[in-house]
């Protein structure tokens, strides 16, 4: 079962530079690997990541084969109210997975 580990700093000052991190535990296929008989090994990655606040996107990244079994992702974005970081990752074969953190903007 996929775990996703997500840091949103749980207080901010309004107008603050924020940084976001994010790890999703996913075995991952590159696709270009043959088992012993010769045949492809199907490709299994994580192709894309989200993040939306308070329903915003605010981030987004598309994912390639050489990204990291488990892929880390960090970036920034500013405190300018409270509300609720919705995290999705979505990958091949039906893989999707989801997190959530709040934050309060004082």
């Amino acid at each position: 079962m996929p775990a996703a580990l997500v840091n949103v700093p749980a207080k901010a000052k309004r107008g603050a530079v924020i940084e976001i991190k994010t790890l999703m535990s996913h075995v991952m296929e590159p696709g270009y690997r043959h088992t012993a008989a010769g045949e492809v090994v199907p490709r299994d990655i994580i192709t894309s990541f989200t993040c939306r606040f308070n329903g915003a996107e605010i981030f987004r990244a598309d994912l390639f084969p050489a990204i990291a079994a488990n892929p880390f992702l960090s970036f920034f974005t500013t405190a300018s109210e409270s509300g609720r970081f919705e995290f999705e990752w979505i990958g091949d074969n039906g893989f999707v997975a989801t997190a959530s953190a709040a934050i309060i903007v004082e």
